[in-house]
Order: C-alpha cells, then structure tokens, then sequence
C-alpha cells in the first residue's frame, strides 16, 4: 500500500459528508458539496460521458459507470472508451478546481464510488480515504485501478533534496516513523501514463469485452500520441545545455525529471502544506540562480509567486518566471474548453522548450 502513514478513519458511506486530507491544506468542502461531476455535461468535443438520465435511457449492453479521482485518469479513461464514452457514466471528483492534496469526498460522491463499475485513484497518501470508500462499497464486482500499485517498484520516495525545506510533522505512533513516504504524482510522467492506460483498457475491456477491438485500437492510437509527446521532451532535454530547473515553489515533477534526466531545486516538497519559504531556503535557491546563471525560475499553476518573486531579488540577477501545470487542479470549465491530458503537457513542453536552449 502506497502511503505515508496509516490514520484512523471513521467514514461510512451514509455519514460520508467530509472526508480526509493528506498532505496539503484543506479543502472547501462546501463546494465540493455543491459540484456535479464532470460526467453531468458535455465537453467542447462532446465526448464526455452522459449523464445519469441520458445512461438510464440508453439500453446498449455497454452501459456502465467509471469513477476517477483526477483530471488526468478521467483523460485517459475518455480516451480509451472512444465513441463509446457517451454509454458511459464517466465521472471526475476533482473537477472543481481543487487539487489533489485539498480534496474531501462528499456524501454524493461517496455513492458515485460505491456504485461504480471502475474506480480509478492514485493510490498516495492524499488517497487515504479510499479504503474506507471501497469497504463500503455496494457494488462487489466494482473493478479498481490503484496507480501506484500499478506501476509497482517504479513508485518513487519523496526527496527531501538539498536545500528544501522541510515540514514540521506530529508523531502519533513511533511506528508510523519508519514508514517510506512516497511521491504520489506519478500522472507527470508520460511514460508511467502509457502503462496506466494500458491498465485502464484492460479493465474496460473485462466490463465490455463486446468492444473489446475499439478499446484495443484507441489505447493503440492513444499510446502513440503519448510516445511521440514522450520522445519530443527526451529530444529537447538532449539538445539543451540546461539540465537543472529551480523552482520557487512546490515540486512535484520528480517522475518527470527523472524520465529525462533532469536535475532540479526547490523550496517545497511536491505535497508540502507550507506556503512560506524560510529565509535559508530563500537564500539557497538565491545562490543557485547565481551559481547555476539560471534565465527562469518555475513555479506551479495558480501560484502567488511571492517566493519566486522573493528568490528573484534575493539573487540580484534578471530572472523570468515561467509556469508549469501539474495537472491537479483542473476544473469543469476548462474540461469543457477542452483541455486533455496531452494537450497540457505540451503546454508544458513548450514552456521548457523557451527555457532549455
């Protein structure tokens, strides 16, 4: 099991109002309350699943439910069911804009897992809740895809680089101490993203195994896209002098740096809750802007700034900010603008192609 450490959670299904955070600040769990599912409406390319009124009135044998927790997962998932996404109930907890770390489960969408013929979550620290969903779960035969379990060793410890700065933890159990605190951010790298769709088209194909051929060709086109993506990063990285990124932020590319061979700095790690950098954090990463003659300093979507603004001036240099997404936080109405998984990382890319010249 891929956690940092185990809580103690009373949630039932029928008392499911509030949930548990992991790392990260908390959540509002009040909009989260009044939110539909990204399934409730259609997306700008209208291939986002129907809702509950239109599957109860299609009578297709594929008919059936999927439940994800994050953008990417409910992406990938779209992308395998093809022009069979409209039989299906496809459904994005975190639709609303709040990111992985700050997500508390409504009753409502309690009952969505409980249902569901395939639930799909990371499987970190922030997902400790889901034991308990599960254990609660009607639906016996639900079929669930843990992304961490999937991609088994490849699973990275958080790295408390040098540098960074730490978070002040409480002990409730001695025992809890020992245990290995993983990076759950796993969706950041393209290559782990070509064997988490390879998992979710298994499991589809095992509910609508009638369209079995059309779930094995999409997953085909699907996974070329994302390896002409995966080789296009390798072949910018390769061709760049630059291969340390410093981030005034918190960094949770660590899945992507290592995939091409990247080195970084940053103020937090990728799930801290802190939002003050201290002043010999300030001062390190000030020195390696100068040390390293850094042109760009990162910092995450929807980021203040304020540290890498702090870094900046520390430094005395002329630095630019760039921004990275991590794809945590995406919301309904970007969902419907259209956004995809790929379509963001190349965004990605292109930031990083300004910056690794």
């Amino acid at each position: 099991m891929f956690k940092k450490k185990t809580g103690i959670y009373t949630l039932a299904l029928a008392l499911a109002i509030t949930g548990t955070t992991g790392c990260g600040s908390s959540g509002n769990s009040s909009e989260n309350a009044a939110k539909t599912t990204a399934a409730t409406e259609k997306t700008s390319d209208g291939t986002s699943a129907s809702t509950s009124e239109n599957t109860s009135n299609n009578t297709s044998s594929e008919s059936f439910s999927v439940v994800c927790t994050i953008f990417p997962e409910y992406d990938w998932v779209k992308e395998i069911l093809g022009d069979h996404a409209d039989n299906v109930e496809l459904t994005c907890l975190l639709d609303n804009g709040v990111d992985l770390h700050s997500y508390q489960p409504t009753a409502e969408d309690m009952m969505k897992i409980s249902t569901c013929d395939l639930f799909v979550y990371v499987g970190g620290e922030s997902d400790e809740w889901v034991k308990d969903a599960l254990a609660d779960a009607q639906n016996k035969d639900m079929k669930v895809i843990n992304l961490m379990e999937s991609i088994g060793d490849a699973a990275k410890e958080e790295e408390l680089k040098e540098g960074m700065q730490g978070e002040e933890e409480e002990n409730e159990d001695d025992e809890e101490e020992d245990e290995i605190e993983y990076d759950e951010h796993v969706w950041l790298s393209v290559k782990n993203a070509k064997v988490f769709c390879t998992e979710i088209e298994k499991n589809i194909e095992a509910i609508d195994p009638a369209n079995a051929a059309d779930y094995k060709a999409n997953l085909d086109s699907y996974t070329a896209e994302l390896s002409a993506l995966d080789n296009s990063f390798q072949t910018l990285v390769d061709g760049s002098s630059v291969k340390v990124l410093v981030f005034g932020d918190r960094f949770p590319f660590r899945y992507f740096v290592d995939d091409y061979g990247l080195d970084y700095y940053a103020a937090f790690i990728g799930c801290s809750a802190e939002t003050e950098a201290s002043f010999e954090t300030i001062a390190f990463l000030a020195d390696k802007v100068n040390e390293l003659d850094c042109k760009t300093i990162f910092t995450l979507e929807n980021s203040s700034k304020v540290i890498a603004d702090t870094v900046i001036s520390t430094s005395r240099k002329s630095v630019d900010i760039a921004e990275l997404n991590s794809l945590q936080s995406i919301s309904k109405d970007e969902i419907a603008g259209g956004a995809s998984y790929i379509s963001l990382m190349q965004k990605n890319y292109d930031v990083l192609a300004n910056v690794l010249k």
